[in-house]
């Protein structure tokens, strides 16, 4: 691995003091212990960065970059660093200067007539929430489970959130990148000057970017355009409940049909008794012996907090006749399970809670203290066919992986339109070094199990970059390779999140070779 020498890294620091200023740069122990990845199974400090810079402007980013460039000094971009269970804010290597955005929190522009946002990095969800709230302006955000993290951060990432604008990579329309070697570019119709339609038509004229700069190194995004769905007249929640943890392919075989002919355009998710226990109380309070918590013993615990093996939601969003006739047509759907609807509406003018719109919360960060002690967590992602009979096996397979290695299982299975992604949770306790090389051991063997079995992770923690990039073999790695030859030629100096998503520059693959 190249590592920076100090003499270096000092000469970069002093050139970005005079970029940003001298209180916006943090040398090597003041930004290890500000950038660290608190939650891993893992020396919190085993990868904490050498320095860090926090530029305002677009401006202060392009200098950065190119005197970065100029002295080989690997940066690594952060936006609000709130990418919990997949590395949090710290990189993927030792040896980089962390690019904080989180100054550049302006929310540049928002639309009403046309629907859309343009935002900095650092801005929230929390942030564009209250925006809107505050100055009554009638669109709503999509938000995954927390609103901590970077609304820019999160769609680049391909988080997904619970409205029907939930995949939130799809709204993306047109970003501002400063590449590798300090130029500026904007994609789409941004690359028209004066474009009137930059934030409106996700394309242009030739090959499209945006998508190349998701869960990718080839540079420093700055602006985005986002679309944010208008305020719905009303929203109906239909909310049910499984007992048996083999209602399952039941319940993804009613669901399918109503997501493919856009019944439900919101993505339902089917969350595990686990998933619900978890941010109710710690697991103490449910059973205090060790490896995973008995079936039985589940068992007494769900029908005490009344929750069931699966708990889903279908939301359904629009004008009241509408989804009241579409609820009908869902009920119709689910009839043949033994189970009853719990169905609440909302309407516009009511307060926003239980809307269906997301409102600030941290409260899903609740689960990290299921094993008491400091908590940690890793997420793994793998993506299954929209169909019962997989989402049974990925789940029967997963779940008894996680029991073998003294876990329990925590996992949900949130519904796109022809797929679903598998949300499960290695929830540990950082105190037990034990446990957390037993978290290690299973995310690795998780990852070659599912593999051979055709499922792909669609997003990861820092440590496993290499090892899902891997994973993905067509053709001897063709597109890794593809990754590679773009990477080289759109950052020559290698030096913007080397290693993200497994994607080495050249002087770092060769010297790991």
């Amino acid at each position: 691995m190249i590592a920076i020498d100090t003499a270096r890294l000092e000469q970069a620091l002093i050139r970005f003091e005079a970029i940003v200023g001298a209180q916006y740069v943090w040398r090597e122990e003041e930004a290890r212990h500000g950038y660290k990845d608190a939650m891993a199974p893992r020396d919190p400090m085993s990868y904490a960065p050498r320095g860090a810079v926090a530029p305002a402007s677009v401006e202060e980013v392009q200098a950065i970059v190119r005197v970065a460039g100029e002295l080989g000094v690997a940066l690594w971009p952060t936006s609000r660093g709130k990418n919990f269970g997949y590395g949090g804010a710290a990189p993927h290597i030792s040896d980089v200067v962390m690019l904080d955005l989180v100054r550049m929190n302006r929310i540049l522009e928002v639309n009403v007539e046309m629907g859309y946002a343009v935002v900095e990095p650092g801005v929230g969800f929390d942030d564009l929430y209250n925006y809107l709230v505050d100055n009554k302006i009638p669109l709503w955000i999509s938000a995954p489970a927390h609103t901590w993290g970077s609304v820019l951060g999160n769609a680049l990432e391909r988080g997904v959130g619970y409205t029907p604008y939930g995949e939130h990579a799809s709204k993306v329309c047109g970003l501002e990148i400063v590449t590798g070697t300090g130029e500026l570019l904007r994609t789409g119709m941004g690359a028209l000057d004066g474009a009137k339609t930059w934030q409106l038509f996700p394309y242009g004229f030739g090959p499209s970017w945006d998508a190349a700069f998701m869960q990718s190194n080839f540079g420093v995004a700055t602006k985005m355009g986002l679309w944010l769905m208008p305020e719905p007249e009303h929203t109906l929640n239909l909310a049910m409940s499984f007992d048996r943890p083999e209602d399952l392919p039941l319940g993804v075989e009613a669901l399918r049909p109503l997501k493919l002919d856009g019944t439900v355009r919101a993505n339902p998710s089917f969350g595990n008794i686990i998933r619900n226990l978890s941010v109710r109380a710690p697991r103490s309070t449910y059973y205090q012996g060790e490896g995973p918590i008995p079936a039985d013993v589940l068992e007494q615990a769900r029908v005490k907090s009344g929750v069931g093996h699966w708990n889903f939601a279908i939301r359904l969003f629009g004008d009241k006749a509408v989804n009241r006739i579409n609820a009908e047509k869902v009920k119709r759907a689910f009839a043949h399970l033994p189970y009853e609807f719990d169905v609440s509406e909302w309407h516009r003018g009511e307060p926003l809670k239980g809307s269906g719109s997301p409102t600030p919360t941290l409260a899903a960060l609740g689960v990290v203290d299921w094993l008491g002690g400091p908590g940690g967590h890793l997420t793994f992602s793998p993506v299954s066919p929209f169909t019962g009979a997989e989402a049974w096996e990925q789940y029967t397979t997963i779940r008894a992986m996680y029991e073998e290695a003294g876990f329990d299982y925590y996992g949900g299975f949130t519904a796109g339109q022809r797929y679903l992604n598998h949300i499960s949770m290695i929830l540990f306790n950082r105190n037990d070094e034990d446990m957390m090389a037993r978290a290690n051991r299973l995310f690795s063997e998780l990852i070659e199990v599912a593999a051979a079995r055709g499922w792909g992770e669609y997003r990861t923690h820092t440590l496993y970059y290499d090892q899902i990039a891997r994973s993905y073999d067509y053709n001897n790695g063709a597109l890794r390779r593809w990754n590679e030859t773009v990477k080289d030629a759109v950052d020559p100096h290698g030096i913007i999140a080397p290693g993200k998503m497994g994607i080495w520059p050249r002087r770092y693959r060769e010297a790991r070779a």
